[in-house]
């Protein structure tokens, strides 16, 4: 069945409420730190307070004779008993050398590389008798010097003796010599610096993890808030602890957010697990938003240079870009191909930019590990790329709409020089689509109004592509990934004909359970209300690679459309022989079996239940059951794309900003749900505004203390920071999915930040502001504004 077939059946395209929303507006919803196991004690860990120190010593004697503590664990209960968290992508430098991988301890060995690094873990009766004790353990640090931006981290002080010059590789990709030579016969070539500022996840619900174990069957289950419960098992178990994969079941429960930050394996999650064999009980932490601030993975931190060149007439000739990428004190577990794999190969965009070289050196820091967020290398490129393509418009006196209609690919598939070929796109309609919504028209009416009152109104446009669902195994893994990136999906059908899907994607937030069964429902002709979602749980789940880069309905859909293939063809098998007919003349829609050309036909329902009461069809040709296996790899990435167009009024005696409207036009190729579909959009766009808006994760330089640790310091966006968004779609269906989908998940976070830094340039260059960096704070915009004036 293929996509163009998927859209005519029923549930596909409506905005069906989400089934899972019941019990999460009820309460009845069950996240890790409502779950309470027997001979449970608590853990809190022992914190760095410094950014960079040797641990000359650490004393528990005191902390492990106070009331109610089983046990202080440090660096050296552990050192030797396991080994060190893993990074899940290898990347090779320019010279042939892999990068460099220093070693990454659950608990820290003899030095702390940033603030909130794990130093001990207290396990106490009560979450109080753990923190009191916490608070007990001497540790004596010889302060070493810190660094914190990229831009220091060549001549500081060196984190690891693997690295001496801070440096972790140098990857680059494109043909430099030939983008030197296109550069040297421009007519004119656009310059622009930037920096991509640091982001901390923030999720509703914060980390939290429960490690158990079974002395009877040396079995450990650990429950755990992630994204990605079987590479979290294979990865603790095959790198860290070596236990037979078996013997550890992971439980991710119903997760309240994610972003990213709950796809890693994480040292808390080990130190549990391991423990609990040690003191033969389970072991529960929550971490506290204060925790989540240090410990969490952040996101973004790139400092960039960019130049394109182009001819008189504004067309794009070549394109140069090097990237200072922060990986912070660690690798953690995807951080490396962020700014390489995931960033460097989407600096194309929507452009026939025929020549592109990109250089990236990552370096290490004190700060916390950097790894992906929504978008994951995407919004780093779009923001780069969609802030220069405006700066070459201004430069040449175009309009920003018209140097990208001037440069967009209009013939697919399109094979781009930073190794991507996009299979399909309509990039003029999506633009075209953006400003009618938008109303352009109106801009210089609304304009006028606004300088009236003392304000400037900017309009900012977005013309975005990313690329979702890792994509092939094969190719991913020569480019440096140490896993596969297929999915799986099992569909179990009873015999009364209701079905049960088990799928390797986790949904935290995503709306799974409803797109879902909404996809097997509508292929087998049952109510909605007959399919049901179980996804997290190693222990029922076949092995499945969970949900990150917007790859569930287009890699696990598929996986799940594999299965439903099976289902089909066995089904027609049974439904041939009640029908006395041959299988090849049966045909399935609607719910029914018909033979070809006759009245004949019987119900799902009754070929299910045959499946099960095998009497009426012989087993030497048929087993029983109806249940399938699939497993599906794409063989290439998706490639939604779409217009983002943003205004605001700045006040220029002030420096705010205010979002005015917002018109986001996506291609997402089919739509399963278009309710769900808006609302991942939504929390995009929230997200995007917030990273140009107000939010900054901000070290101090000099000692390394984390200067934004609270919602006090971190400004996050609230609803009436922004307005209400105008959105539509344009479809193309993927070509090589047989949902004919693409990823939503994390566009809005993709294109929103060049369209509202593009919007506020646009309102302050009658007053001389030629550049300013995210976010777009009241403060930076005020400065920006003087500056300019002197």
């Amino acid at each position: 069945m293929g996509a163009s077939d998927l859209s005519k059946l029923p549930h596909i395209g409506q905005a069906l409420r989400r089934k899972e929303d019941y019990r999460f507006l009820t309460g009845s919803g069950q996240y890790t730190d409502d779950i309470n196991l027997a001979n449970q004690r608590c853990a809190v860990f022992v914190r760095s307070p410094h950014a960079h120190a040797a641990i000359r010593a650490i004393d528990v004697s005191r902390a492990e004779a106070m009331p109610g503590v089983a046990k202080v664990f440090t660096g050296r209960d552990v050192e030797g008993k396991m080994g060190g968290l893993p990074c899940g992508w290898l990347i090779t430098s320019t010279d042939g050398t892999p990068m460099k991988e220093p070693p990454h301890p659950v608990l820290a060995q003899g030095k702390v590389r940033y603030v909130g690094d794990h130093v001990a873990m207290v396990v106490a009766d009560t979450v109080e008798q753990a923190k009191n004790a916490a608070e007990a353990v001497e540790v004596d640090y010889d302060v070493l010097p810190a660094v914190v931006d990229v831009r220091d981290a060549a001549s500081a002080t060196a984190l690891h003796d693997a690295a001496p010059d801070n440096h972790c590789y140098k990857w680059a990709i494109g043909d430099k010599a030939q983008v030197d030579a296109a550069f040297a016969n421009a007519a004119h070539v656009t310059r622009l610096d930037l920096t991509n500022n640091r982001l901390v996840p923030n999720p509703l619900e914060p980390r939290a993890a429960i490690g158990s174990y079974n002395r009877a069957n040396d079995e450990y289950t650990l429950y755990v808030s992630n994204q990605n419960p079987h590479v979290e098992r294979l990865l603790m178990t095959a790198f860290v602890l070596g236990l037979p994969e078996h013997k550890v079941r992971v439980i991710a429960p119903d997760v309240g957010g994610g972003f990213g930050a709950k796809i890693y394996l994480y040292a808390e999650d080990v130190a549990l697990t391991w423990a609990a064999r040690q003191l033969n009980c389970s072991i529960k932490w929550v971490c506290e938003r204060s925790e989540a601030f240090l410990c969490d993975a952040h996101g973004r931190d790139h400092v960039s240079h960019a130049e394109m060149a182009m001819d008189r007439d504004g067309r794009f000739l070549a394109l140069r870009v090097h990237t200072d990428a922060n990986l912070g004190a660690y690798l953690s577990t995807f951080s490396t191909a962020v700014p390489t794999i995931l960033y460097a190969t989407l600096l194309a965009g929507q452009y026939t930019t025929p020549l592109i070289h990109v250089e990236v050196d990552a370096w290490f820091t004190n700060t916390a590990p950097v790894d992906a967020y929504r978008g994951a290398g995407r919004p780093e490129a779009t923001y780069l790329l969609e802030r220069l393509v405006t700066r070459c418009a201004w430069e040449l006196g175009l309009s920003q709409d018209e140097i990208r209609k001037r440069n967009f690919i209009t013939q697919f598939p399109y094979q781009t020089p930073v190794a991507l070929q996009y299979d399909t796109g309509d990039y003029h309609a999506c633009m075209d689509k953006a400003k009618a919504l938008h109303e352009v028209d109106g801009f210089a009416v609304r304009k006028a109004a606004s300088e009236a009152r003392g304000l400037r109104r900017g309009l900012g446009y977005s013309s975005y592509i990313e690329a979702c669902g890792i994509a092939p195994s094969n190719i991913a893994g020569a480019l440096g990934a140490r896993a596969g990136l297929f999915e799986c999906g099992e569909i179990r059908v009873h015999p009364t004909g209701s079905v049960t899907v088990f799928t390797g994607s986790h949904s935290h937030g995503q709306g799974h359970e409803t797109t879902f069964a909404q996809v097997v429902a509508g292929r087998l002709g049952i109510p909605v209300e007959n399919v049901d979602v179980v996804h997290g749980d190693t222990g029922r789940v076949p092995f499945g690679m969970g949900t990150y880069g917007s790859r569930s309905i287009s890699v696990g859909g598929a996986a799940i459309m594999k299965a439903l293939d099976k289902i089909e063809a066995k089904a027609k098998k049974i439904a041939a022989h009640l029908m006395e007919a041959s299988d090849a003349d049966i045909e399935f829609s609607g719910g029914e079996f018909k033979v070809k050309g006759t009245d004949r036909k019987i119900p799902f329902g009754q070929v299910a239940l045959t499946a099960y009461v095998p009497h009426n069809y012989p087993l030497d040709k048929l087993e029983p059951g109806l249940n399938e296996t699939a497993f599906y790899d794409p063989t290439n990435f998706t490639f939604p794309a779409g217009t983002y167009i943003c205004e605001v009024e700045v006040d220029p005696a002030t420096g705010v900003v205010r979002v005015d409207r917002f018109t986001a036009v996506d291609d997402f190729g089919t739509i399963i749900n278009p309710m769900i579909v808006e609302g991942q959009v939504h929390g995009g766009l929230a997200q995007g505004l917030g990273q140009a808006l107000m939010e900054n994760c901000v070290y101090d330089r000099e000692s390394g203390q984390l200067l934004t640790g609270s919602f006090m310091d971190y400004a996050m966006p609230r609803a009436d920071d922004l307005p209400s968004f105008r959105l539509a779609t344009n479809a193309t269906p993927c070509t090589h999915n047989p949902l004919g989908t693409k990823g939503c998940g994390e566009a809005g976070a993709i294109g929103s930040p060049p369209a509202l830094m593009n919007a506020v340039l646009d309102a302050l260059q009658d007053l001389g502001v030629r550049d300013l960096d995210m976010p777009a704070s009241p403060s930076r915009v005020w400065e920006a504004i003087r500056a300019a004036a002197h």
